[in-house]
C-alpha cells in the first residue's frame, strides 16, 4: 500500500504543483489560471490518481477485491502524499519569493473592499482584519496547516467516492 500511495500521491502532487507553478507564473496575464474554481478543478483532476491508485491496489495486490475501509485508507494515503508535496512546494515558493504572496493577496482583498464601496471605519476594520491574517500567515505553524487544508479535503471527498465505487469488484474489473 505504501508503494501505491507514494507513486500515485506523487503523480497527483505533480499535477497540482505543475498547475500551481503555471498559475504563479502566468496568473497576472491569464486571469483564469488564478481562479479558485480552476484551482479546485485542477485538484479534482489531480486526485483522479486516487481512483487509479485504489484500482491498481485492488486489482494488483488484492486479487480484484477490496473493502470500503481498505480502499478509503489507500485513497487517504495518496491524498496525504499529494497534500504534503503541495505544502512543501508552496513553502519553497514562499522562501524564494520572500513571502510576497501574502502582501499581494492582502492588497487584492483591500482593493476588492474599496471596489465594493467600503469606506471609512468599516474599511479600516477590514484592513486591520486583513493585517491580522498577514501576521498569522507569517507563522509556519498557522500557514502550513492552512495550506494543507486547501487541498486535503478535496482528496478526502475523492477518496470516499472512489472507495465506494471500487469496493464493488464488478466495477472496472481487471483485464485477464
Amino acid at each position: 500500500m505504501t508503494r501505491i500511495a507514494l507513486i500515485y500521491g506523487s503523480l497527483s502532487g505533480l499535477v497540482v504543483i505543475t498547475a500551481m507553478i503555471a498559475g504563479l507564473t502566468y496568473g497576472d496575464t491569464v486571469g483564469f489560471l488564478a481562479s479558485e474554481w480552476v484551482g479546485y478543478l485542477i485538484m479534482l483532476i489531480a486526485f483522479s490518481m486516487v481512483f487509479m491508485g485504489i484500482k491498481r491496489y485492488r486489482d494488483g495486490e488484492k486479487g480484484g477485491v477490496i473493502g470500503f475501509g481498505r480502499a478509503f485508507l489507500v485513497g487517504l494515503a495518496i491524498a496525504l502524499v499529494a497534500g504534503i508535496a503541495y505544502v512543501i512546494t508552496w513553502e519553497i515558493y514562499l522562501a524564494f519569493s520572500g513571502n510576497q504572496f501574502i502582501d499581494g493577496y492582502i492588497a487584492g482583498l483591500i482593493e476588492a473592499e474599496r471596489a465594493a464601496g467600503v469606506t471609512g471605519a468599516a474599511l479600516d476594520a477590514k484592513i486591520a482584519e486583513f493585517n491580522a491574517l498577514a501576521e498569522g500567515y507569517a507563522n509556519p505553524l498557522f500557514r502550513v496547516p492552512m495550506t494543507f487544508l486547501e487541498i486535503f479535503p478535496v482528496g478526502l471527498v475523492v477518496s470516499l467516492v472512489s472507495a465506494a465505487i471500487l469496493r464493488k469488484s464488478d466495477v472496472l474489473p481487471a483485464r485477464g
